[in-house]
């Protein structure tokens, strides 16, 4: 049975699942009550503005309120529900009659000097479009419909979203503004979206909340009466009237409860039943619109009901008023209104990127079920896969990674039991960096209980895949603390972290390489193929004949395309894609008894062959492809060429390695190869040229040192030690001549090197870093880098260990994080 990988359920992932579940369900709906919400926010100066002013006739003097509403009454005919007059007399009055269609109201613009009604509100339709869409989604049944319940739900999601974006946001460094407010516009991809969402959304979330907390008074009675129970203990009592209202009255009441105060503009409105009429009165200079004294006048006599001034309220009072101003931040002046305006406007911005964000989501998810096919009917070895991802990619990787392995255990990091890690012989970790350098979601009770002391993991041999994104300050910052646990815990390396960035193939190859050099199924496809280009081979000769070793050739490689860009940084990577021998393919369609096309002769070339005997006639051309190999690129791309040193590989019934035996034997000169060269920043040289270099390696991995040391021989600068090892000194000195020039030049301050199959004590590269201990210290307090190329068995964990016992574990572990202990193993 397959431990299962479903990641356990915790408080910040039922948080996530509900906050991105809200989004693509009350996204849209808050994106259009952001967009229309903003185009109202300075409607009143909109409709001034084209509503202008109307002259008088000299001598004329203004209508009375109430002439001016029965004149009015008298052309419309219809019930005034409301009267709007300025204490300019040149500014038209507004009225607005019943609508008996939608219970609303249609508002016109009156010549307060005749009473005539000159049209309706500019943009009045357009204006009262947005409303309702603002307020229910333009949807039917208007405030008593379904869209109202619609737009309140949406009012809460909001809410929900700026505190659960807030919860999931909280950095490490809490009181460092630059995490909370600081946008980087670097950012690109699925990054700048998360960028633009997370950054932007911490600035906009008061003025949300704001927003939200405020909307739901229009949304819920209950809402609205808790409240009003909770601020407006001290409000005044209102008092019924009855009868029908007189429009003189009720005014002349009006300008009794007032005292002849004077006011910018009064607002009457008219009730649908009774006789109680309300005034809204605004003083001059008032900060916002609902800084008014209220008034209630008994209609049918005259008698003021109530007074209620601003100027004389306390804070509940002031807040349950004015709650429309607090809305739309006219509350806190004009600097407020733009604010909750620009606000408003940024509504669609999370809509979208929170959408973009969920889709590129959903595709790596929907990459896992083709793994978990992979996986399927296969035994677990003694290797155990363990993954920590956040969303997808690292899981989906660490199933590729145990197929490859033969189906080794598969377990989710958040269900480690780490006295396994003693239980077994290799792990692989594949883990994700999330926010701030932090664990995945579901990882943080591990690593608070699991990862708070070393494991007992002696004899464990481990690898890491770190997965991050470089444009974050603490990139794979996680996979190397699991880096680092694990090395605590007793554990050795396997090989040196691979750091991915994003969906960065050339990593997602590399770590595929590494586990095909430890014994995984090698020909295994690519999981990320990249983009070769024509490369012919311009020259190959054997460097050690007659040694006892298989014969290690010298290729010279140069690019079919003159004009091909051809770029790289000493110790990079050359990935080719090799072939089967045409005389190997031709053996193996005999044995399977299958007789293929020169088509099918040559795809098969560049295909996984399986057993000759489990062969299907039909499906040639289906075969999966090989897998490219990696080797170290010896030249400096000045020189135009792809250097490479490559040993032969035969096996015991004398067929020789696929790729080893296409590159030495079966490609011929002026024949062209798919390659590609890729920087590798893990064992890219020091910046400064003056930094002292001890370069270790063994075997092939002369290449890797050779193009340090022919960069530091264009460049000059700091002084260079090489320690390298082969079989014999007779016949396995490889490029002995270059570097006996490179010594007396000055450029190869010192070599030292061990003759494995030689008579002598230092027979291996180990022994004399054990011998040399005490000068490799001089020369790392001198502030020199240590860059070891070569075998993964043997010579590396070897190497490692002497170097350790040389300069003491803490110190080399600081050397690697610093970038001044760097490899490139294999």
């Amino acid at each position: 049975m397959r431990e299962s990988t479903k990641a356990p359920v915790t408080a910040r992932w039922l948080i996530f699942q509900l906050h991105w579940l809200l989004g693509i369900t009350a996204g849209l709906v808050l994106a259009v009550m952001g967009v229309t919400g903003a185009s109202m926010a300075f409607q009143d100066e909109i409709q001034v503005a084209l509503v202008g002013h109307v002259g008088l006739v000299p001598g004329q003097q203004a209508l009375a309120p109430a002439e001016l509403m029965q004149r009015a009454v008298a052309e419309h005919g219809g019930k005034v529900v409301r009267l709007l007059v300025d204490h300019d007399p040149t500014v038209p009055a507004r009225i607005s009659f019943s609508s008996e269609e939608d219970e609303g109201r249609d508002t016109f613009l009156v010549d307060r000097g005749t009473g005539r009604i000159l049209g309706p509100l500019p943009a009045g339709a357009l204006f009262d479009t947005l409303n309702h869409l603002h307020r229910w989604m333009a949807l039917p049944g208007n405030g008593n419909g379904f869209g109202r319940q619609i737009t309140g739900f949406a009012a809460f999601s909001l809410i929900y979203f700026a505190l659960s974006g807030l919860y999931m946001r909280w950095p490490r460094r809490p009181l460092n503004w630059r995490a909370w407010l600081a946008l980087d516009g670097r950012k690109t991809g699925r990054n700048l979206y998360r960028e633009l969402h997370a950054v932007i959304g911490g600035w906009v979330l008061i003025f949300y909340l704001t927003s939200a907390l405020t909307g739901l008074w229009w949304s819920y009675d209950w809402y609205r009466g808790g409240l009003q129970s909770m601020l407006g203990g001290e409000r005044v009592e209102k008092v019924k009237a009855k009868g029908k209202p007189s429009f003189d009255l009720a005014w002349q009441g009006f300008d009794r409860a007032t005292a002849g105060s004077t006011y910018e503009r009064v607002l009457m409105i008219l009730p649908r039943k009774g006789a109680a009429v309300q005034f809204r009165a605004l003083p001059y200079g008032a900060r916002h619109n609902r800084a008014d004294d209220l008034v209630s006048i008994d209609g049918a006599t005259g008698k003021p009901l109530w007074v209620d001034r601003y100027a004389t309220r306390r804070l509940g009072r002031t807040i349950l008023t004015s709650m429309f101003e607090i809305h739309r931040g006219a509350f806190f002046g004009w600097p407020g209104r733009i604010v909750m305006f620009t606000t408003s406007l940024t509504m669609p911005l999370f809509t979208v990127t929170g959408l973009l964000l969920y889709l590129s989501r959903r595709r790596r998810k929907r990459a896992i079920p083709a793994e978990e096919e992979s996986l399927a009917g296969q035994e677990a070895g003694d290797a155990l896969v363990v993954y920590a991802s956040q969303s997808g990619t690292a899981e989906r990787l660490a199933r590729r990674t145990a197929a490859m392995l033969g189906g080794a255990r598969l377990v989710p990091m958040a269900r480690l039991d780490p006295a396994e890690l003693g239980q077994v012989r290799r792990a692989f970790f594949v883990v994700s960096t999330y926010g701030e350098g932090e664990a995945p979601d579901d990882c943080r009770v591990f690593v608070r209980r699991a990862m708070a002391t070393p494991a007992a993991a002696t004899g464990l041999d481990y690898a890491v895949l770190a997965l991050g994104d470089r444009e974050y300050p603490d990139f794979c910052a996680f996979g190397h603390s699991v880096d680092a646990w694990l090395h605590e815990s007793g554990g050795r390396r396997l090989f040196d972290l691979i750091a991915m960035d994003g969906e960065d193939a050339d990593a997602q190859r590399h770590w595929q390489q590494q586990l095909a050099m430890l014994g995984a199924h090698p020909e295994a496809p690519d999981w990320e193929p990249a983009a070769y280009q024509d490369w012919r081979l311009a020259g190959r000769e054997r460097l050690n004949p007659g040694s006892v070793g298989e014969g290690v050739y010298r290729l010279l490689l140069e690019p079919v395309d003159p004009l091909m860009r051809r770029e790289w940084r000493p110790g990079a990577i050359a990935e080719i894609m090799p072939r089967h021998d045409r005389a190997y393919v031709d053996e193996w369609l005999r044995q399977a008894g299958i007789a293929a096309t020169e088509e099918e002769r040559e795809s098969l070339t560049t295909a996984i062959l399986p057993l000759a005997e489990e062969a299907d006639g039909e499906l040639l051309t289906a075969f999966r492809p090989l897998a490219h190999r990696e080797y170290s690129v010896a030249s400096l791309a000045e020189s135009g060429r792809v250097e490479l040193l490559i040993r032969r590989h035969v096996f015991p019934d004398g067929r020789m390695g696929v790729a080893s035996g296409f590159l030495t034997d079966a490609l011929g000169e002026g024949v062209t190869v798919q390659l590609r060269v890729r920087d590798n920043p893990g064992f890219a040289g020091p910046e400064d040229a003056a930094t002292p270099l001890i370069l270790i390696g063994n075997g092939t991995g002369m290449a890797g040192l050779l193009a340090h040391l022919r960069e530091r021989a264009r460049t000059g600068g700091g002084k260079v030690w090489m320690i390298h090892g082969e079989r014999n000194r007779a016949h396995d000195r490889l490029h002995a001549e270059e570097l006996a020039t490179l010594q007396a030049r000055g450029v190869l301050t010192r070599l030292d090197q061990a003759w494995s199959r030689d008579a002598g004590e230092a027979r291996y590269v180990q022994h004399l870093v054990e011998r040399h201990g005490e000068a490799i210290v001089e020369w790392v307090e001198a502030g020199a880098v240590i860059m070891v190329c070569g075998s993964l068995a043997g010579m590396a964990p070897a190497v490692d260990a002497a170097l350790r016992q040389a300069l003491g574990d803490e110190r080399l572990e600081l050397l690697a994080a610093e970038g001044r202990y760097r490899r490139d193993i294999y």
